[in-house]
């Protein structure tokens, strides 16, 4: 039964449980992505995310409270060393888990479980979409305005030179036109 159950127990007791959750995220924090299931993917992404959040927080209390989780001092100074100024700006969502499969032996599935701003190929890939997509709103916004700026311009002064041109031509031109049909005329 699942009475008041908020987490996943993984089928191990609470020493083993937080042993492997330690062990896990030290890898995590160390190697930027790890390969396991996905229940102890997820119960990882509950356990590391806090952990994450009070790493942006430098001081000698986050460090020890976050070295109680981990127990490993290199993954601690990894953490508040690298990856907190990375993720400074992000306000959650620290982790990715993608599915990848079912394993070979015992079809457990399986999940990729990475930091988000440590995967060189997506944060490469977020860059340029978002370049192209604010080059082409840009591009769509300036040319459309100059369009209609230059149209205007384009427009208003051939008007003012037309309305110029045929009050004086009209006098001239109307006599010559009128001349023409006449002289075609006569030579007919």
């Amino acid at each position: 039964m699942r009475h008041n159950k908020s987490f996943n127990h993984l089928g191990r007791k609470s020493g083993h449980r937080k042993a492997m959750l330690a062990n896990m995220a030290s890898s995590l924090i160390l190697h930027k992505k790890i390969e396991t299931t996905v229940a102890k993917a997820k119960a990882l992404r509950m356990y590391i995310e806090p952990l994450i959040t009070k790493s942006k927080d430098d001081s000698t209390h986050s460090r020890r409270t976050v070295f109680a989780y981990l127990k490993q001092k290199e993954a601690v100074t990894e953490l508040f060393r690298v990856i907190a100024p990375k993720i400074a700006e992000r306000p959650g969502g620290y982790t990715r888990i993608l599915k990848t499969g079912f394993r070979q032996g015992d079809a457990a599935d399986m999940a990729l479980i990475e930091l988000v701003d440590f995967n060189e190929v997506a944060v490469a890939a977020a860059k340029s979409e978002t370049k192209k997509a604010t080059t082409r709103r840009s591009r769509a916004k300036k040319s459309a305005d100059a369009v209609e700026a230059s149209e205007p311009v384009a427009e208003a002064k051939p008007k003012a030179k037309a309305e110029a041109k045929p009050k004086a031509a009209p006098k001239a031109k109307a006599p010559k036109a009128e001349a023409k049909p006449a002289a075609e005329e006569k030579a007919e």
